[in-house]
């Protein structure tokens, strides 16, 4: 028998699975992973969409309970007798007991994999080493490679993995810290610096914190195609710095806190040092979705909304132009690397 599922489901909260994957690798124990590989009619979770089973672990969410425990038993049994099951739930199920409300019909990959996989170990060490990455596997053979190196044969699923997002805040006061704690909560990689700040950071849980100055900050941390940049220091100095360390590096998203009225004398001396247009555009001014709040959760949960909504390669649904006017060219989704694949867009 196994232990039922806990009655809050806060193991649904992490989208990322790979913190699971990695905690079963670290105890050395099999898995069995649970992959979403089609959905008719809207479901409530895209394709892609995995959960990890293991012992005293479990991770991700399908249906926000309608499913779940019954994953969750065939998980066991699949841990036990290690075949690869397709599930199916809705039209055509052998379980029609089992309905998800919103009517959707949702197929489900599950596999076993054995402790000490090299696959596994494969996609853990991309993921460390922030590279993107593909599963392959029919549930008996599985690999892990590089994007487009080869694709999956019949009968296999192939699952994209891009790095951790990652955040990078620059700021001290009550919105800097929003944002940078919202940011944790949302699974993304997050660091808060602040030039010549205190020897200790602040008390929030899952980020990190850096006093050094903007350049050596980000030389420091690292930026690529999946980072994100929010400079919200309320000091001309460090927006201007911040800004001049920001906009060559290959961060995918540059966002700057402050009214429209004083982004000029922000970038005027960039200008004079010969940044090209295109690229002073890359700047998101005034940061985040326009909601109407100024409150440090509200700018928080707009520019986090923002990152998110750009890095899915959607444009913001409530308009923005009558509001604020802003110019959205330069858009992470139009300026990231062809090879970035949302996260809802695995290949199946």
């Amino acid at each position: 028998m196994r232990e039922p599922l806990p009655e809050w489901p806060l193991f649904g909260m992490a989208e990322d699975v790979r913190p699971a994957l990695a905690l079963a690798a670290q105890r050395n124990l099999p898995l069995a992973l649970a992959t979403l590989v089609a959905v008719e009619g809207g479901g409530p979770r895209p394709v892609g969409t995995q959960m990890v089973f293991a012992e005293a672990i479990v991770a991700g969410y399908f249906s926000g309970g309608c499913v779940e425990s019954d994953v969750a038993d065939h998980a066991a049994a699949c841990l036990e007798d290690g075949t690869p099951r397709r599930l199916v739930y809705g039209e055509g199920s052998p379980w029609p007991d089992i309905q998800l409300l919103c009517g959707a019909r949702i197929e489900i990959f599950l596999e076993r994999v054995p402790a000490g996989d090299p696959a596994l170990a494969k996609l853990l060490a991309a993921q460390a080493e922030r590279r993107p990455a593909v599963w392959i596997s029919d549930g008996t053979r599985r690999l892990c490679v590089d994007p487009d190196t080869q694709a999956a044969w019949d009968g296999a699923i192939a699952r994209h993995y891009d790095p951790t997002p990652r955040l990078v805040v620059f700021g001290s006061d009550p919105t800097a810290l929003a944002i940078s704690q919202l940011g944790a909560q949302s699974g993304f990689e997050t660091t808060l610096v602040r030039p010549k700040g205190p020897e200790a950071g602040p008390p929030i849980a899952g980020i990190a914190y850096l006093r050094s100055e903007p350049e050596a900050a980000l030389a420091a941390i690292g930026t690529d195609a999946w980072t994100a940049i929010a400079i919200a220091t309320h000091s001309l100095e460090i927006d201007r710095t911040a800004l001049a360390a920001a906009l060559p590096s290959a961060a995918g998203y540059v966002g700057l806190l402050g009214a429209r009225k004083r982004l000029p004398e922000r970038l005027a001396p960039l200008r004079a040092a010969g940044v090209p247009e295109s690229v002073l555009a890359r700047v998101h001014a005034p940061i985040g979705l326009d909601i109407g709040g100024k409150a440090p959760w509200e700018v928080a949960v707009s520019v986090v909304g923002e990152i998110m909504a750009l890095r899915h390669a959607r444009a913001p649904e409530t308009p923005r132009e009558p509001v604020s006017k802003r110019d959205r060219e330069g858009a992470w989704s139009a300026s990231r690397p062809k090879e970035i694949k949302p996260a809802d867009q695995e290949q199946f």
